[in-house]
């Protein structure tokens, strides 16, 4: 029983201690914040007093009230200082956006010019474009009005775009559509061109001697003969390379019919029968490439320049025959070809 009354005498003292230390010392942080509070609402009276006799101007003022002008004073600074440094930094914005402004019209205006440029081109193409599908007797590319001043739309006819687009895109616009027009034309116009391209494979048509060499010394009609001195009907043309062994071509895709020496003449000759009753004879050849019977290729090279028969020198007797007429050969074989498109 006593050790029990001492342990309850202990925690009353000591909750008596706790108690009179924790009053003591909410007592002493009151006392501070009395002190602080009388610190800033003590007052004071500045005194303004003119070099004259005028009125005296007092004012009370107290630490609180002078902390809080002091806070807004320095906020109001903080703030302009702030806003200062904005602008600036916006100022240096819209600078730099003003730079990008004016690179980005004379680029407007360069793009411009390159347009324009462009639509001239684009006119020029369809007026060219339409002139020769029209001498093919093709169907040209839709053009309702000659008129050509403007937008391309009188010029293409086609539908108007938004008036909120820029006009140098619309007129892009319009090319491309004529673009796009004039592809089946252009198809059409290398599906003619592939089917001419093959007919002439089929007539005479290229330069005999190999690489488009020589020139020609007797051309087709009325000349005098070289050996006998009298006129004559010379019945192709000579072409002279001034050498023996120039490689001779055909002139059109073939038969061979004949390759063999003529003695009344020609020496060794050869005769190729074409399409659409064309027939081309070479004279006076020094040897031959090939035989009856076989089928020769425009360009093949078929014999050499030589100088048999009767020949005052090396050179090829060229001749053309549609049926049995003797045509002008040169009206044919005006187109001297690429050595490297022939076969060897």
């Amino acid at each position: 029983m006593a050790s029990t009354h001492e342990y309850k005498r202990f925690e009353n003292r000591l909750v008596r201690s706790i108690k009179s230390a924790a009053l003591t010392a909410a007592g002493f942080i009151a006392g501070i914040f009395v002190a602080i509070w009388q610190f800033l609402t003590r007052r004071y009276t500045l005194v303004f007093v003119p070099h004259s006799e005028k009125k005296v101007y007092n004012f009370h003022v107290t630490i609180l009230s002078m902390l809080c002008f002091l806070l807004v004073m320095t906020g109001i600074f903080g703030a302009f200082f702030w806003y200062g440094a904005s602008y600036s930094n916006t100022r240096s914005i819209i600078a730099s956006q003003d730079m990008q402004l004016r690179d980005t019209r004379a680029s407007l205006d360069q793009m411009r010019d390159e347009t324009a440029a462009l639509l001239r081109e684009s006119r020029n193409f369809e007026n060219a474009l339409s002139t020769v599908l029209s001498m093919l007797g093709l169907s040209s590319v839709n053009s309702s009005s000659p008129n050509l001043s403007g937008d391309l739309t009188s010029l293409l006819g086609i539908r108007e775009f938004s008036a909120d687009t820029l006009p140098e895109v619309n007129e892009l616009r319009r090319i491309s559509e004529l673009l796009s027009q004039s592809e089946n034309p252009i198809l059409e116009i290398g599906n003619l061109l592939e089917a001419t391209s093959q007919m002439l494979t089929e007539i005479p048509s290229i330069w005999p001697v190999q690489g488009g060499i020589g020139r020609i010394t007797m051309f087709f009609g009325q000349n005098v003969h070289p050996m006998f001195g009298h006129f004559y009907i010379h019945r192709g043309i000579d072409i002279s390379t001034h050498r023996s062994g120039d490689p001779v071509v055909a002139a059109a895709n073939g038969q061979v019919v004949t390759a063999e020496y003529d003695a009344s003449g020609f020496g060794n000759n050869i005769i190729i029968r074409h399409r659409h009753g064309y027939y081309t004879r070479y004279a006076h050849l020094s040897s031959f490439r090939v035989n009856v019977g076989q089928r020769v290729q425009q360009g093949d090279v078929i014999g050499f320049i030589g100088n048999t028969g009767l020949s005052t020198g090396p050179h090829l007797h060229f001749e053309v025959q549609i049926g049995s007429d003797v045509v002008d050969p040169f009206q044919y074989i005006t187109r001297r070809t690429n050595p490297s498109l022939h076969r060897r």
